[in-house]
């Protein structure tokens, strides 16, 4: 896979299954890294801290949900017109001031620490579409950003395993975060000097999947107002899986409990990697779908699947007829198979099928934007459910909530769609 644009005297990969091979480890390594400047600190209980009357873990939970929700907001704009040479510079300067903030977090006497996880979120919200940009208008695309998306489905455990190995070995609850920081800071500068020698796409990948370009503000309104229904449709369910899906990951270590899985640090990490690669394999093989539209609506279709399975757990809990272990399996497939159908294929195949001019990272940041508004609502609404038998209790009943109101807004995105798209594709 060689452009013009980049000849084999500058030294860029050119061999197309090495590429693939090449950005999938590239692109999982820096964003699987990145996860170890950020998730590692809910490992830590903050037993008999509280401020304001609010446990104190919801409290910094939600200053870096905050953080990291602005990010998303301002990377609507920052991502969508990031240029391809500036990407692997902002995703150092970003990555670093987030560890700075760690540093603070560990100096800073509490309460008042917690405003340094605010600091720490806010760059980090940014490095998704930074990464992204290396991958997408590609025939590989779906695949690529599948491996993408394996990082943060098995990071989000393997952080909160490393965090709690360095509780265990003696590390001090508030300076954790910043060792666990330390320990992922060499792999990633290796991670990200491998997505600068990624080539952009070739024109045969711009003749399948339409050229992707930084978009102005006035190009950023004309695509949202012509899909409106649906991209809204489509962004309401995405905020209701966010909001699941974070409660699940930032809360793991109390709903593991209230199950009846305390003090086993490895247990994070093993039903990840069952999600994972359930995950993956379902939608990377969506490449395999040359036709867009096609694909386009076997996305949705995956989506659909997923939070069916989501139902299957909670009805195996409430039935008898599965445990914990399974439940929780189950409803990270559930949650994972449509979040990553999101990232790899549904926004993909909508500008390759379209042909309007965008960039995945626009619509990705529009979406993600309101699914982290959405989360920082529900952490301050149930800050008064604090023990882990409360928190299982709340979170099996919002795992219902959303799969059912899911299911009803996706069902109207097909529609919209379906009729939206028929003529001519």
């Amino acid at each position: 896979m060689n452009s013009p644009a980049e000849p084999h005297s500058q030294g860029k990969l050119n061999n197309h299954w090495l590429l693939s091979v090449w950005a999938v480890v590239a692109a999982f390594g820096a964003y699987f890294c990145m996860y170890g400047f950020r998730k590692p600190f809910t490992a830590a209980a903050y037993d008999g801290l509280t401020w304001l009357g609010f446990g104190y873990k919801t409290v910094l939970v939600t200053a870096q949900v905050f953080g990291y929700m602005l990010s998303k907001f301002i990377g609507i704009r920052v991502i969508a017109e990031m240029k391809p040479e500036n990407r692997a510079r902002t995703f150092l300067l970003l990555v670093g001031t987030a560890q700075t903030a760690l540093l603070l977090y560990a100096l800073v006497p509490t309460p008042w620490n917690f405003l340094c996880l605010f600091l720490n979120g806010l760059p980090l919200g940014m490095v998704f579409g930074l990464v992204l940009g290396f991958l997408e208008g590609r025939r590989v695309t779906e695949a690529l950003t599948a491996g993408l998306c394996a990082s943060f489905i098995l990071a989000d455990g393997v952080a909160k395993s490393v965090g709690a190995y360095l509780l265990a070995a003696g590390v001090p609850q508030f300076w954790m975060p910043f060792a666990s920081g330390g320990v992922f800071a060499g792999p990633l500068l290796v991670f990200v000097w491998m997505l600068t020698r990624i080539p952009p796409p070739t024109a045969s990948d711009v003749e399948h999947r339409s050229e992707r370009a930084p978009m102005t503000r006035t190009e950023r309104r004309a695509l949202f107002w012509k899909y409106a229904t649906g991209l809204t449709l489509l962004i309401s369910a995405y905020l209701l899986l966010t909001i699941l899906r974070s409660v699940r990951a930032d809360f793991a270590p109390e709903i593991w409990q209230g199950l009846g899985y305390s003090k086993q640090p490895a247990v994070f990490t093993t039903s990840e990697v069952v999600v994972m690669f359930g995950v993956v394999l379902a939608n990377g093989l969506a490449v395999l779908i040359r036709n867009n539209r096609r694909a386009f609506f076997t996305a949705l279709g995956t989506a659909f699947a997923g939070f069916a399975l989501a139902g299957v757990g909670l009805i195996g809990w409430r039935g008898g007829w599965l445990g914990g272990f399974e439940l929780m399996v189950l409803i990270g497939l559930g949650l994972y198979l449509p979040y990553v159908a999101v990232h790899t294929t549904i926004f993909e195949r909508l500008l390759a099928l379209t042909g309007d001019k965008g960039n995945i990272g626009y619509l990705m940041y529009l979406a993600d934007s309101f699914g982290y508004l959405g989360y920082v609502a529900v952490m301050l609404a149930r800050s008064a459910l604090q023990t882990s038998e409360n928190f299982l209790e709340f979170f099996l009943l919002l795992s219902a909530v959303v799969t059912l109101s899911a299911i009803v807004l996706l069902a109207g995105c097909w529609m919209y769609f379906a009729r939206k798209t028929r003529a001519g594709h």
